[in-house]
């Protein structure tokens, strides 16, 4: 078991991390009925895409003794009607660090790679833009 989650009321759910005992809150969003102050439950399908990314791009940054501190995502979310369901998610990876043009297609390849990214239905589209400095 990961997690258990319960049901708190006013369309909130609190998240206990089994082995560490982090809590994650989530709300559902304004356009659903609910106060936005949270991350809502398809939130956190899109930034979990985005923090798998990051963190397949770090495994392999250590793997070729790089540092990819300060690396970072945006994030967007797209939803769809009818059935209300997540249709498109935007990632924008903004690198700090100069690389060879060998090594970002390596990074870029493994990025693309990540668990989150091939367990998302094929119906969503994931739209992983990359940004690397001059």
């Amino acid at each position: 078991m990961i997690s258990t989650v319960k049901y708190i009321g006013d369309l909130r759910t609190e998240g206990i991390h089994i082995s560490s005992s982090k809590k994650l809150i989530t709300d559902a969003p304004l356009d659903n009925q609910g106060k936005g102050e949270a991350f809502s439950p398809t939130d956190t399908v899109a930034t979990g895409l985005a923090s798998c990314i990051l963190t397949i791009l770090g495994i392999k940054a250590r793997s070729v003794k790089i540092n990819l501190n300060e690396t970072f995502a945006e994030v967007k979310k797209i939803m769809g009607t009818k059935p209300r369901r997540i249709i498109e998610i935007k990632v924008d990876i903004y690198f700090q660090v100069i690389v060879e043009p060998k090594l970002k297609l390596i990074f870029e390849r493994a990025a693309l790679s990540c668990p989150v990214a091939n367990s998302l239905h094929p119906d969503i589209n994931q739209n992983i833009r990359f940004h690397w400095p001059d």
